[in-house]
C-alpha cells in the first residue's frame, strides 16, 4: 500500500532537525522511561521526514505539501 506524501519540505525539515536533536538528548541527557519515550518519538520523526508520509496527518486530513498551481489553457 502506498501513501501520498503529505509532508512538505519545511515540515520535514523540521521533523529532520527536532529529531536528531531528541535523539542526541535520548542517549546524553536522559534516562530511563523518558529516553526511552524520546527515541520512540525521535525515530518516528525521522521516518515522516525521510519518506514524508505521516500517518497522523493522513488521519487528520492534514496536507503541508506545496499545491502546484493549476495549468492554463
Amino acid at each position: 500500500m502506498m501513501f501520498h506524501q503529505n509532508v512538505g519540505p519545511v515540515d520535514r525539515g523540521i521533523r529532520a532537525i527536532a529529531g536528531i536533536v531528541l535523539l542526541v538528548a535520548t542517549f546524553v541527557l536522559l534516562s530511563g522511561f523518558w529516553q526511552i519515550l524520546a527515541a520512540v518519538v525521535s525515530v518516528i520523526l525521522l521516518i515522516t521526514a525521510v519518506f514524508g508520509v505521516c500517518p497522523l496527518y493522513s488521519a487528520l486530513g492534514i496536507d503541508t505539501t506545496p499545491t502546484k498551481p493549476a495549468a492554463k489553457h
